[in-house]
């Protein structure tokens, strides 16, 4: 090797070598490929290929041409890169499912939402669209700075006029080195009025921009599920909002179908057809019959049968859950502000657009002045030839040579050069006294047009009434109504919403297991029937609590140390009839030694007129506002502090001002309103609320309702209804009355209910032995009396706990035989 080319040889740490190829590539992909440039929302490919077809003369107005010959134009010229990146680019800017407003306007093939590839382009055709000359307009009047092409034969644009602001009206998404983009489309007639009001207020704040720039509004219509993550996007340049699908529910023919109209922004309808299908394969969904497609150009339209006997509701929410229907679009409004990627905030965005377009009608209305300056110029040579027309044609004719001639003019009338040049270029037709006059008016109308110029460029506020006044009139061109509907509230789709809002049957055993059971799984039984099995029990075991309640309730559990817990009641697991069980200390955070004395469901724990009426097995009641159990943690809370040997037996939900009954398990009751308890804490202990004898204790208390009646069940299965006027208000604290007479045939009181006609009854033995009978086939009898057999019990076999259940309306008393069986329970 030669000396001269050892020295021409640099040695270079590898590492430095590395960082600095790679620093430089990762610029070149930021700058020059993937990010948008903040004036006007375009990366360098879609710049090119606008102002290709701008230099084809492809407008509106004119024939379409070839999609190939565009993008030979833009490779050949502008963008050194593969033919099928610039016809992909704008194939997406011809479709009107990805671009909010097309800059393309397209002939031919150019794709569907279903995911289908545009035709070639040698078989199709484009034009500019009416919206993108708006992108363009006066970029021949100085407006930006051009640059050289890639191979310095050719100028291209840095950035485009954008008489509108492309980068929040179209949105752009680009990944680059380390950094990405993801802006979403919005509707141009919000984000004109967004800017309108930055430019009267240049104080204006992201918040107060949100007041007519609404949110995101996708070409693809459907809805963005509340507002908070629109707020954060627009006040940090970073968020996420949540799109869902438009669907409606319709009934045909008695039987519900899914309608499907609009998608969220860039999902393929083919792609979710195929993953909906997959799921009915599966199982994951099930209850679907049918899925078509009956999508026209009319409009989208996806069919989902479903079966007569399934919640359309609970099957749309899990459509949302499981698939595209309903998708996050995270926001990070990221451009290049002087070359430098910045995130912004929609105050950010709008700012950068209107000091571009400040700096775009500085120099358009510089330009413009300089042209009307240079025509008033020589205006003013025609001027002085036609004042001094003879003189003019005898220096002329006097002449040998044009140059001659001018020289001539200039010296003799003191004209410029370009003005003597003017004169001997004038035809004879200006010598009449109409063309003499138009000269004149011409003149006038320029020496106007230069002050108009001038003021222009002396007072910045001039600059915005121009821009004021050409944005609002692009918006009444082209802005047309919001696609995209922003629903309040609902910000995503809870595990509730795909539960069906069903009664259910909730039973907890002494020993503390839990379990759902849908009601219809009892079916109405004749008074004296021997029930079905409900739970399986160990011989120590029995049924404590049972209750009917709706799936999207809350239920409120309370232990007998006082503390109280909350669960929905969909979390508690659905298990079969004869099902034991799941232990509540699963669901629940429960202490050792700890157990559930009583459960109420609660529909909103956040009602403030609401409350909770506690009553003890030694006569203590207390009550306190629903609102001071609003939120639970999960270790629970203290709900009333228990004196010793004392335990909960009720709870119920009161407004205040009812009246409380509460029943002994010796046969005694009192009626006293609650207004004689006033509103307690959470640690208060509570006050008498009967007086108990010696042997006695209470077993249970409902909240009066005047024209119900007192249910009385006793441990040997007999009860009995007696209307409750029978039952005088009396004080609280008094030793009552008696409402049952105790026998050894029909035992002790187990359970005391407030009910009515149209109601159940629900009876469990200590076995797990269940009975569901009407409420009209148990006898009305006066308070001294034993009652009548409900449930035939074993003798080593006890009445454990007794509930009322809502009848639904197409239930009716169902006749059985004496085994309480009907077909499906055997």
């Amino acid at each position: 090797m030669s000396d001269e080319r050892l020295q021409s040889i640099q040695e270079r740490d590898i590492g430095t070598e590395m960082r600095t190829s790679f620093m430089d590539y990762a610029m070149s992909i930021i700058v020059s490929r993937a990010l948008p440039d903040v004036r006007d929302g375009l990366k360098p490919v879609h710049r090119r290929i606008l102002y290709a077809m701008s230099e084809l003369g492809m407008s509106p107005d004119k024939p379409f041409k070839k999609s190939a010959r565009i993008v030979g134009e833009v490779i050949g010229k502008y963008h050194p890169h593969g033919d099928s990146a610039v016809y992909e680019t704008m194939v997406r800017m011809a479709q009107d499912f990805s671009l909010r407003y097309m800059l393309v306007d397209g002939h031919g093939n150019f794709g569907s939402i279903d995911g289908d590839a545009a035709a070639a382009m040698r078989y199709t055709e484009a034009r500019l669209s009416k919206i993108a000359m708006e992108l363009l307009r006066d970029i021949n009047k100085e407006t930006i700075d051009f640059a050289p092409n890639y191979d310095g034969e050719e100028i291209e644009p840095t950035v485009l006029p954008a008489r509108f602001p492309n980068l929040l009206v179209n949105g752009v998404s680009g990944i680059a080195v380390g950094m990405a983009t993801n802006i979403p489309p919005h509707n141009l007639g919000e984000v004109i009025d967004g800017a309108l009001m930055l430019i009267r207020n240049p104080e204006a704040t992201p918040m107060d921009l949100m007041s007519v720039i609404k949110g995101p509004d996708f070409p693809t219509g459907g809805f963005i599920l509340g507002r908070e993550g629109i707020r954060q996007a627009y006040a940090t340049g970073r968020g996420s909002v949540t799109m869902r699908a438009r669907a409606e529910i319709e009934e045909v023919n008695g039987k519900a179908r899914i309608i499907v109209g609009e998608l969220p922004y860039q999902v393929i309808k083919a792609k979710l057809i195929e993953k909906i299908a997959e799921l009915v394969r599966e199982k994951r969904i099930e209850g679907i019959t049918d899925l078509r497609d009956e999508s026209d150009r009319n409009g989208m339209r996806i069919v989902i049968e479903l079966r007569k006997d399934v919640n359309p509701k609970v099957i749309l929410n899990n459509l949302y859950k499981q698939t595209s229907m309903q998708l996050n679009f995270g926001i990070n409004m990221l451009a290049l502000v002087n070359g430098e990627p910045k995130i912004l905030n929609i105050r950010d965005a709008l700012h950068h657009y209107i000091q571009h377009q400040i700096e775009v009608i500085r120099r358009r209305t510089e330009y413009d002045l300089k042209k009307a300056r240079a025509r008033a110029h020589i205006l003013e040579g025609l001027r002085i030839a036609l004042d001094h027309l003879d003189e003019v044609i005898a220096l002329i004719r006097a002449s040998r040579t044009t140059e001659e001639a001018r020289e001539g003019l200039m010296s003799r009338f003191g004209l410029s050069e370009e003005q003597s040049q003017a004169i001997l270029d004038m035809r004879l037709q200006r010598l009449t006294g109409l063309e003499r006059e138009k000269i004149e008016n011409e003149y006038a109308e320029l020496v106007k047009k230069i002050a108009e110029y001038e003021a222009i460029l002396a007072d910045q506020q001039l600059v915005l009434n121009i821009i004021a006044e050409e944005l609002t009139e692009i918006r009444e061109r082209f802005a047309d109504e919001r696609r995209t509907e922003i629903t309040i509230g609902e910000e995503a789709i809870l595990d509730e919403d795909l539960i069906p809002q069903d009664e259910v049957l909730i039973t907890i055993s002494h020993t503390g297991y839990i379990k759902r059971i849908p009601v219809a799984a009892y079916r109405s039984q004749k008074r004296g029937g021997r029930g079905v099995i409900g739970m399986d029990t160990k011989d120590d075991d029995f049924v404590e609590h049972l209750f009917v309640t709706n799936t999207h309730n809350y239920l409120l559990f309370v232990t007998n140390k006082g503390k109280a817990y909350r669960l929905k009641a969909y979390e508690v697991p659905e298990l079969g009839r004869t099902a034991r069980g799941t232990p509540v200390i699963n669901l629940i955070q429960i202490e050792q030694g700890e157990r559930v004395s009583a459960v109420i469901p609660i529909k909103d724990v956040g009602e403030s007129d609401k409350y909770l009426f506690f009553a003890t097995k030694h006569g203590i009641v207390k009550k306190t506002p629903l609102s001071d159990f609003s939120n639970i943690r999960k270790v629970g809370l203290i709900a009333l502090v228990l004196r010793d040997d004392d335990e909960l037996v009720g709870v119920r939900l009161t407004d205040g001002e009812r009246q409380i009954v509460m029943g002994t398990k010796q046969g005694m009751s009192i009626r006293f309103p609650e207004a004689e308890v006033r509103a307690m804490g959470r640690a208060a202990t509570g006050v008498k609320g009967i007086t108990l004898s010696e042997d006695d204790e209470v077993i249970d208390m409902d909240v009066v309702e005047e024209h119900d009646d007192v249910l009385i069940v006793t441990s040997k299965g007999y009860g009995k209804r007696t209307p409750m006027n029978e039952y005088r208000i009396q004080s609280r604290g008094g030793k009552g009355i008696k409402t049952l007479n105790i026998t050894s045939k029909n035992g002790t009181v187990v359970g005391l209910k407030v009910v009515r006609e149209n109601q159940d009854l629900m009876i469990i033995t200590e076995s797990g032995t269940v009975i569901r009978t009407s409420m009209e086939g148990i006898s009305t009898m006066g308070r001294n009396t034993q009652g009548v057999r409900l449930i035939h019990t074993r003798e080593d076999d006890e009445v454990a706990t007794v509930t009322q259940v809502e009848r639904g309306e197409d239930e009716d008393e169902q006749d059985l035989d004496e085994t309480g069986m009907s077909g499906a329970e055997e």
